[in-house]
């Protein structure tokens, strides 16, 4: 270990605006050993090649510690609502969950869903025009993502307010957790979602249709078909998946252009801009700011050994903020940025975020027909956090129309 500063979100301010302290961060120390028994990469070199390096995501390699024993806590006596997710494979069963619904995140299957998206976002600001005042997240950026994923899914009516509130606490696990009330309240998160989620999946099966969640039920490769707990975690994965990182794509991007006036008349008055200005907000305030790698052998980056069974976070939301990669503009919002879609938002390697192409689909509809429908948009009170480390995002943003 070393006495230099380390990554600690315990300072102040840092829900609100953790870049600074990424900084600190980079300028410390490269790649860090954590006191709390993780290693922390911050600078976009090192992350792009960690990501890109073939290491596991399955806990099952992790060296005994607290971040093993952590994750036994949440999974209890059987495995976690997430941990059989392809999110949390190594290949080959990666490779065969991904590739049961690789089909339906195709470019051109998610281009076919531009009507759609376009018919929900323009419902949704036809309600914020009548309302005048309103909470964006409330009124669409979570509303939005969450009925494209239902759709696509096929489910039936389902209790939003609770899924949302469960999900919140669900994805606390993709985070180093310390309090044992935080891990037992991911605990119960995953018994309740895996059940409604179970109920969802009975009903599909009772009523089947031209869906994903349809297909998910019936896919086979090579005879080999999803075991029930499998199915469970490729759907539950898809709902949060599907919905909580869009959510924070759209507010917190919103709120980057509302504190940048200049780079939100330029997206005006050049609309064409849209999708390179997505590009740019999910660089400059990512939806992710962690993902994680777990070693099986000694791992050497930036001279320093990393041994075998080690927890190492990618801090995704320092790389797209590394000034040595960016440039002294990184902190600056620039819509026109060149190489923006170089970004780690959406990791790398073979997790490269399977729903990348509908994510930037729904961000580029709604932040670019919010910004043409309302010219004089504007925030309206104080911004406020949700107070997660990973999924970071606006839980609620005040805007007047």
């Amino acid at each position: 270990m070393t006495d230099t500063l380390v990554f600690n979100p315990t300072v102040e301010g840092f829900f609100g605006d953790p870049y600074a302290h990424y900084r600190e961060v980079r300028d410390a120390e490269r790649v860090q050993e954590h006191p709390l028994g993780f290693w922390f990469v911050s600078h976009y070199a090192d992350v792009t090649q960690l990501l890109r390096a073939g290491l596991s995501v399955e806990d099952r390699h992790l060296a005994e510690g607290p971040l093993l024993d952590q994750a036994r806590a949440i999974a209890g006596d059987r495995a976690g609502a997430l941990s059989l997710s392809m999110l949390d494979r190594d290949p080959p069963d990666h490779t065969r969950l991904r590739s049961l619904v690789t089909k339906v995140f195709t470019q051109r299957a998610v281009a076919a869903l531009e009507p759609m998206v376009t018919r929900l976002v323009d419902e949704s600001l036809d309600r914020i025009a009548d309302g005048g005042s309103v909470d964006l997240v409330e009124e669409l950026a979570f509303p939005l993502p969450f009925a494209v994923i239902s759709t696509m899914l096929g489910t039936p009516p389902t209790d939003h307010v609770r899924l949302r509130e469960l999900s919140g606490t669900l994805v606390r696990s993709l985070e180093v957790v310390t309090d044992p009330e935080v891990l037992a309240a991911i605990r119960e998160a995953e018994v309740a979602l895996s059940g409604m989620t179970r109920e969802i999946i009975a009903w599909k099966r009772a009523n089947p249709a031209d869906d994903l969640l349809t297909a998910l039920i019936q896919a086979e490769q090579d005879g080999d078909k999803l075991s029930d707990d499998e199915l469970v975690a490729q759907v539950l994965l898809l709902y949060i998946a599907g919905h909580e990182t869009t959510v924070n794509l759209i507010s917190n991007g919103t709120v980057a252009l509302l504190r940048n006036p200049a780079q939100l008349e330029l997206l005006r008055a050049r609309p064409e801009l849209a999708g390179n200005a997505v590009e740019e907000l999910l660089r400059y305030d990512s939806p992710v700011q962690q993902t994680r790698r777990i070693t099986t052998a000694p791992h050497v980056l930036a001279d320093r050994e990393i041994p075998a069974g080690a927890f190492v976070i990618a801090c995704l939301g320092s790389a797209n903020r590394d000034e040595r990669y960016w440039g002294p503009t990184a902190d600056t919002v620039d819509i026109e940025r060149a190489d923006a879609h170089r970004h780690v938002s959406f990791g790398a390697g073979h997790h490269h975020c399977l729903g990348a192409a509908l994510a930037r689909l729904e961000g580029r509809v709604a932040i670019g027909r919010l910004v043409s429908r309302f010219p004089s948009l504007a925030l309206d009170g104080e911004v406020t956090w949700n107070g997660r480390l990973n999924l970071r995002g606006a839980a609620s943003v005040p805007v007047r129309v």
